[in-house]
């Protein structure tokens, strides 16, 4: 290897180093703390099939239907969480992506549902209206929105084809992120990844495959994708893991543009992803909303040392959001396994190490390169000096230690709302044995977003 190969190498280290020292934290207070609990069932609605008047029938082992209520145990891996499937009617689990709304609501919605599209067949997509009474710390859910495709808009045989209602399930689409507008709602989703718009009635209206410099992102759940009938022959190309679509999806002030943000990169090859500062980085993709089209335009978003994916992402104004960034740990590390390859049932099996809400800036000038990551707010040491928590934390302090968390806005000049999602019955992150609530933060960040 040639000197100046080697002093290249060494340049590009010193300088990923230096950007990942740049990062800034900036303080968090706790303002007040609301909960909705784990095991909050809604009924479905009343023209929908009986087969979705129950849920969680597949998530056995085998995939095997479990015909009696509640006969499958939920675990975090071998952890027990004290409920189990099938439920009787639809959870409202699985925040998955919020907006504040000018009146002081939010809205959100219920991601697929148990994980995977194959146990997912009978768990029904839902968009809800919520009022959260801080004082109470109450969530309330105003209206719930749940999903339909009765134009067939669908470019798939969706579960419920023969139906009358055609409501939309976790076997058709993994929806991660909202953004409402004056007809609808816009929505990002992983399955596809697809952009959805749904109306104000929630019915499906356009399904937007995903491009990216011109050629197409695929997950292999894709509907598109099929194995080849024949062993010698190549297996179908898809260039994105699973649960790798869109996890974020921001909306411009103005409403003309939509960004949206993968939750894994692309891979370039068998062996390599999309890289942003000698850090693997995840694509945020421009589309316009009037032609729902493309724009060509993008950015690089590089993951921090130990982040493994984002939750949640919002515009602040024309070129400066906040993203959700995490690990895959749960549970805090005071009560980690000693071994994570052989977890046990007292103990987490990989704590939390990074929960961070970031600001970033989507300059112009890095159109095609990296955002630039102003600082961070960590969601594991919120500070609590008036002990306004519910549950979780410590002294003087309040801490998020889910798996994942998947909803952040700002709700006025000096707050954000963050909020987790659960993935009911099997996150257990706040205790041991104990399925997690939906938990959401008003939290006091001035200083996190004046900075530049």
């Amino acid at each position: 290897m040639t000197k100046s190969i080697l002093a290249a190498m060494a340049l590009t280290l010193l300088a990923s180093s230096a950007a990942l020292a740049e990062e800034k934290a900036f303080p968090a207070t706790l303002e007040a703390h609301a909960i909705l609990p784990a095991n909050t069932i809604i009924a479905a609605p009343a023209d929908a099939a009986e087969y979705l008047k129950t849920s969680g029938k597949f998530s056995t082992a085998d995939r095997k239907r479990a015909a009696e209520l509640g006969s499958v145990a939920g675990k975090d891996g071998v952890r027990p969480t004290g409920l189990s499937l099938p439920f009787n009617g639809q959870p409202m689990q699985g925040f998955s992506g919020i907006k504040a709304m000018d009146d002081g609501t939010f809205w959100s919605l219920s991601d697929n549902g148990f994980g995977n599209k194959l146990n997912s067949t009978d768990a029904m997509l839902m968009l809800h209206h919520l009022k959260i009474d801080w004082d109470a710390g109450r969530v309330e859910a105003l209206k719930t929105l749940f999903l339909s495709d009765p134009e067939r808009k669908a470019p798939f045989p969706i579960v419920m084809e023969g139906s009358a209602t055609r409501y939309l399930t976790g076997g058709d689409f993994d929806v991660e992120s909202i953004q409402p507008v004056a007809d609808g709602f816009w929505v990002g989703e992983e399955f596809g990844p697809y952009i959805l718009k749904f109306d104000l009635d929630g019915k499906l209206t356009d399904v937007i495959a995903t491009v990216v410099d011109g050629k197409p992102v695929l997950s292999p759940d894709n509907p598109a994708l099929t194995l080849q009938g024949d062993p010698s022959k190549k297996a179908p190309d898809f260039n994105l893991k699973r649960s790798g679509g869109y996890e974020g999806l921001a909306l411009s002030k103005d409403g003309a543009k939509l960004y949206g943000l993968l939750e894994g990169p692309i891979w370039t090859d068998s062996e390599s992803v999309e890289e942003a500062e000698g850090r693997p980085a995840l694509r945020i993709v421009e589309l316009d909303t009037g032609s729902k089209a493309w724009t060509g335009r993008s950015w690089l978003y590089p993951l921090a040392e130990g982040g493994e994916a984002i939750g949640d992402f919002n515009m602040l104004d024309e070129k400066t959001a906040l993203v959700i960034e995490r690990d895959n740990g749960a549970g805090t590390v005071d009560k980690a396994c000693a071994d994570p390859k052989d977890p046990q049932p007292n103990c987490f099996a990989v704590g939390s190490k990074l929960k961070r809400v970031y600001k970033i800036a989507m300059d112009d000038e890095n159109v095609g390169k990296a955002v630039r990551k102003i600082g961070y707010v960590d969601l594991l040491k919120i500070a609590d000096p008036d002990n306004r928590k519910r549950q979780g934390g410590g002294e003087g302090y309040y801490d998020m230690p889910f798996v994942t968390i998947e909803n952040v806005d700002r709700v006025d000049e000096t707050h954000i709302i963050v909020g987790n999602d659960n993935n009911l019955p099997f996150s257990a992150g706040r205790s041991l044995d104990r399925a997690d609530d939906n938990e959401f933060v008003l939290v006091e960040v001035g200083e996190f977003l004046k900075a530049e």
